[in-house]
């Protein structure tokens, strides 16, 4: 009877055992689901063709990349997704203009632009983040803006940056690569003496069933009226004259190919 009373309850403390084991595996993710989403958010996070950093200094934030260039305090270029998805308008309240933490030489005061007559342009613009407050927030980080003349930026650069939305729409996702033209002799404002790029470049790329095209802009920083194919150039002009790499991870063959051209014929501008 002892005996039998002695396996009856081994018996009961397995079989509880068994159920809570089994709990907790069902409220535990799978490990490799797990990593599998860390892999997508990493990927994510660098996207798949980063351009070449002249300053060994990319910062990488949850929505955008920059690489900082601190001889003129700026990024020289930001390169960022947009997603059909995440068009989306939400209307945040805009938040102060910060210094970016992660930038280890230190990102510009957002007061070099106080009475300078220069707007703080974003590069990653903040209509384009506008899916989540995390994202629109971070593109205030004062290494995220360029000094840009008020009908500049709210004119033929906005006009830009409404078509680069309109084509994320079209084809559900783009990559973006933009930046101002840095070089000596730029005029520069505040204390940090900041540069003012006589220039600024959009570059725009997208995978459309297995087929890789991009486009770029460059556009004199004045506002202009014009239609926007009138500032289409190829990739490869606005890389002499950033000496950025933009597609390093590209096939040779397919990068010399796609960053020649200046075709626009396959991008709608109505």
């Amino acid at each position: 009877m002892k005996k039998n009373l002695i396996l009856h309850i081994i018996f009961i403390f397995y079989v509880s055992l068994h159920f809570s084991c089994r709990t907790e595996a069902e409220k535990t993710p799978d490990n490799n689901m797990v990593n599998e989403q860390k892999k997508e958010l990493f990927v994510e996070a660098k996207f798949d063709y980063l351009p070449k950093s002249n300053t060994n200094q990319v910062v990488i934030h949850q929505y955008y990349t920059l690489s900082y260039n601190e001889e003129y305090e700026q990024a020289e270029w930001v390169a960022y997704t947009l997603k059909r998805e995440n068009l989306k308008g939400n209307n945040f309240d805009r938040p102060f203009f910060i210094q970016d933490s992660k930038v280890k030489t230190g990102s510009s005061d957002w007061r070099n632009y106080k009475k300078s007559g220069y707007d703080k342009g974003h590069l990653c613009p903040a209509g384009d983040m506008k899916f989540s407050k995390k994202a629109f927030d971070e593109t205030f980080l004062t290494s995220n803006i360029s000094p840009q003349k008020h009908d500049f930026n709210d004119g033929v650069w906005n006009r830009l940056e409404q078509k680069i939305r309109f084509w994320a729409s079209k084809y559900g996702k783009v990559y973006v690569i933009t930046g101002g033209v840095l070089n000596d002799d730029l005029k520069t404002i505040g204390r940090e003496e900041v540069a003012v790029p006589e220039y600024f470049y959009k570059i725009v790329a997208t995978n459309t069933n297995g087929k890789i095209k991009m486009i770029g802009f460059l556009i004199p920083h004045q506002d202009s009226d014009v239609g926007l194919y009138n500032f289409v150039t190829s990739v490869d002009e606005i890389e002499k004259m950033t000496k950025i790499d933009f597609f390093p991870k590209l096939d040779d063959k397919l990068e010399n190919k796609l960053e020649a051209s200046d075709d626009y014929k396959d991008w709608s501008f109505n």
